[in-house]
Parts: C-alpha cells; sequence; structure tokens
C-alpha cells in the first residue's frame, strides 16, 4: 500500500469515526470541531482531521462560524421540517426514476437491504446501525435513479435529518413501520411503478416528519 493510499485510508476512517461521534450525540449540534483537540482524542495526526472536517463542512453535517472555526451544524426543529419537505419531493422523484431504471440487480439489492433491516426487528434496537442501514438504502436508491445532481443533493438533506432523527431508532414502533414503508418503495420500484414509487418514498418522508415531532415532543 502506497503512502497516499494509507493516508486516504486514514482519512475515511476519521471522517466515519467524526460521523458516528455526531450521529451518537458524542459531537452534539453546535460542538466545535478543533483541529488539534480531535487529534489528539483520535491520536492520529491533524491532517487526516483536517481533511474529514473540512468534508464534514461540505456533506452539510458541519459549518465554519467566523472566529471561531468548525462546529457541529445546529438546526430547529423548524428547519430540520424544512428539510425533509425538500426531502419528500426529492426522494419520490428519486424514487420515481429508479423504478423506471432499475434492473434486476438492482432490484434484488434494494430488497435485500430492507430484508435486512426487517430481519434486524427480532434484534435489540441499535440506533447508530439502523439509522446507517437507513441511510444506505435510500442511497441505493438514488443511485439507481441515476441522477447524480439529485443524489448528491438528497445526500446533504439526508445527513442534516439525521442529526436529529437518528435517536428516533431506539423506539420499536419506529423501527417497525420504517420497514413497512420501505417495503412499499421496493415493491414499487421491482415493479416499475414509477407513479407508485414516487408516492411511496414521499409519504414514507412526510411520515417521518410526523414521527419525528411526536419523538422530539416526548423526549423534550
Amino acid at each position: 500500500m502506497t503512502t497516499a493510499e494509507s493516508g486516504s485510508l486514514l482519512a475515511e476512517s476519521v471522517y466515519r469515526t467524526l460521523v458516528d461521534q455526531i450521529f451518537e450525540g458524542a459531537l452534539p449540534p453546535g460542538a466545535p470541531l478543533s483541529v488539534p483537540a480531535l487529534a489528539a482524542r483520535l491520536d492520529v495526526s491533524r491532517s487526516p482531521v483536517r481533511e474529514s472536517v473540512q468534508r464534514l463542512i461540505h456533506e452539510g453535517l458541519a459549518v465554519h462560524v467566523p472566529h471561531a472555526g468548525a462546529r457541529v451544524l445546529e438546526l430547529d426543529e423548524r428547519a430540520v421540517r424544512d428539510v425533509l419537505a425538500v426531502r419528500e419531493a426529492l426522494d419520490g422523484l428519486a424514487a420515481q426514476e429508479a423504478a423506471r431504471r432499475a434492473s434486476a440487480d438492482d432490484v434484488a439489492g434494494i430488497v435485500e437491504l430492507v430484508e435486512r433491516q426487517a430481519g434486524l426487528l427480532e434484534e435489540p434496537a441499535d440506533p447508530l446501525r439502523d439509522a446507517r442501514l437507513d441511510v444506505e438504502l435510500h442511497t441505493r436508491v438514488r443511485e439507481v435513479s441515476g441522477n447524480r445532481p439529485l443524489a448528491d443533493a438528497l445526500r446533504r438533506l439526508d445527513a442534516q435529518a439525521h442529526l436529529y432523527t437518528s435517536g428516533m431508532w431506539a423506539e420499536e414502533s419506529n423501527r417497525r413501520v420504517a420497514v413497512v414503508e420501505h417495503r412499499r418503495i421496493a415493491d414499487a420500484v421491482a415493479a416499475g411503478d414509477a407513479d407508485g414509487a414516487r408516492q411511496a418514498a414521499s409519504a414514507h418522508v412526510a411520515a417521518i416528519a410526523v414521527r419525528m415531532h411526536r419523538w422530539r415532543s416526548a423526549v423534550g
């Protein structure tokens, strides 16, 4: 392995660690992302941390605050609802295009992810694991759509939404209803039903907004 390849792998590892810590709440909204402090905490050099923080900013999980440096993105509930409203429209479009373009292998990959998620319902909740699988499923549908600008826009929106909704995966009812909604999307894509896929995906995101409001109200 070359030095460049080793550096790239380390940067990816640092980035994934920071994303996990953000979704777990170890780095909550508004938390400073000091390169020296993070490098010391993770026991790595500053270079991969600096690269990772810049990537977090690019992906919409962090912002650069003048005279204060990078911080984890802060959104209030209204802002999260706005993010989900845009996702409702764009995820519907992505699923619609996926239904039109999906090959047999594409369908198999989407269905396999839904079934893996369903199988995990028999195991204890793991919010980070389940949130990752949710992102993976939606990312797969967007990739199958073949629309790169759409997929790129949704990646940022999805990351921002998960800052405030990943904790919902701890609730059994949320896990189970998500599987039902994901299966509707998968079934429509498998059937080549573009309108049905769009409606299923849009309804799923709209339902997330409702569940998020109830969950945040319950947890205070």
